[in-house]
């Protein structure tokens, strides 16, 4: 029986025996009973992670393995490079990213193309050259949506794959694999988690060597998530898509309004007809999200000011949870080049009207105080 998306994570991944919790519960478990199939939680995980990887790897149309980490998820791809492998990747990926790059490529392992992402036929270009293709789209914090219809379907080199970091999209927004992608990554830290409470992170393929592949590289890097994590991340799930029904709303909403603020300069956020991909986003997206990024009018100075005036929304890093959060992000270590202004906006699930009043009051507070040209 074909069902609605929500409706599989809400119904999905359940036992449905006799006896058995309704709720998948957490198997705290690191060793098993032999003879068994299951002797070893970092070899085979748990019942918990495997709900979550059926729930999640369904959802996108393929197989999941869940991390402890986004970032080592990431990592597990990115160190399936041979010695002399051409890796492309964003000029200005996510910091975690670019770190593992930059290494590889001071010890001579890797040669790597730093590409503009919305420079689609550079990356239709590298597919013939490059041995992998690492896509974040939306990106972070600028949130250019590259063209994956075009990307993903552009001739490869024999065995070069395509890896989208999928995470500011979700599922409900974009479908990397029915695109032609081989990968989707998720950091489940963030909108799939969606509480703030947990790390995680999924990789998603449809080929079957390949998660073989990840599968040993997962065991080998001791890179399997706990089960309370699994829990919390599949707790997390099942409401993702009410979540995230909510938070673009309110962020399509607060994005007009910012735009019309004269306390803000530029406002980034795909769903505005100003923003320089909304175009290619309107090909294939079915949202925009719930990520804004915008510009203060003023100093760093009052930037961050503004960041700690808010009374509902968050002055937090991270993001994806159904409380909102902002930062300065030209404050966090390795974002010195994002603009000295500009805030990264998670809209989650509170009233749009109390979130625009807190926004309101934090920019009416700081508008006429003198602060210094740095922060």
């Amino acid at each position: 029986m074909a069902i609605d998306p929500a409706t599989w994570l809400i119904s999905g991944a359940r036992s449905r025996q006799p006896g058995q919790p309704l709720n998948v519960a957490p198997q705290l478990a690191s060793n098993f009973y032999l003879p068994a199939e299951r002797d070893y939680s970092r070899a085979k995980g748990t019942e918990t992670s495997e709900a979550l990887e059926l729930l999640l790897g369904t959802l996108e149309g393929g197989r999941a393995l869940s991390f402890g980490s986004g970032m080592a998820a990431a990592a597990t791809v990115l160190n399936r490079l041979d010695a002399g492998a051409i890796l492309a990747i964003p000029v200005d990926p996510y910091h975690g990213v670019r770190g593992l790059a930059d290494e590889a490529e001071a010890q001579g392992r890797w040669t790597i193309m730093r590409l503009e992402l919305d420079d689609t036929q550079a990356w239709v270009d590298a597919a013939l050259v490059a041995d992998l293709l690492w896509l974040e789209t939306p990106e972070n914090p600028l949130l250019t949506v590259a063209d994956l219809p075009r990307i993903c379907a552009a001739p490869r080199k024999l065995g070069t794959i395509v890896a989208v970091d999928s995470t500011f999209a979700t599922p409900f927004v974009q479908r990397p694999l029915d695109l032609g992608a081989d990968v989707v990554m998720h950091s489940a830290t963030k909108f799939i988690g969606g509480h703030s409470d947990l790390l995680a992170g999924l990789l998603i393929v449809t080929d079957d060597s390949l998660f073989d592949e990840f599968h040993t590289r997962r065991l080998l890097h001791g890179a399997t998530i706990g089960g309370l994590e699994a829990f919390l991340a599949t707790r997390g799930a099942r409401t993702l898509s009410m979540r995230m029904e909510k938070a673009q709303a309110n962020a399509a909403e607060l994005a007009q309004r910012l735009a019309n603020s004269t306390d803000v300069g530029e406002v980034r956020f795909p769903g505005l007809k100003t923003h320089p991909t909304h175009e290619v986003a309107r090909t294939f997206m079915q949202g925009w999200g719930a990520m804004i990024s915008f510009d203060t009018i003023g100093s760093p100075a009052r930037c961050a000011a503004i960041c700690e005036q808010v009374a509902i929304i968050n002055h937090a890093t991270s993001l994806g949870g159904v409380e909102s959060t902002m930062e300065r992000r030209a404050a966090v270590a390795g974002q010195e080049t994002i603009p000295p202004t500009l805030i990264r906006f998670s809209v989650g699930c509170e009233h749009v009207d109390d979130l625009w009043a807190d926004l309101t009051q934090a920019f009416n507070a700081t508008r006429d105080r003198a602060f210094d040209s740095q922060a």
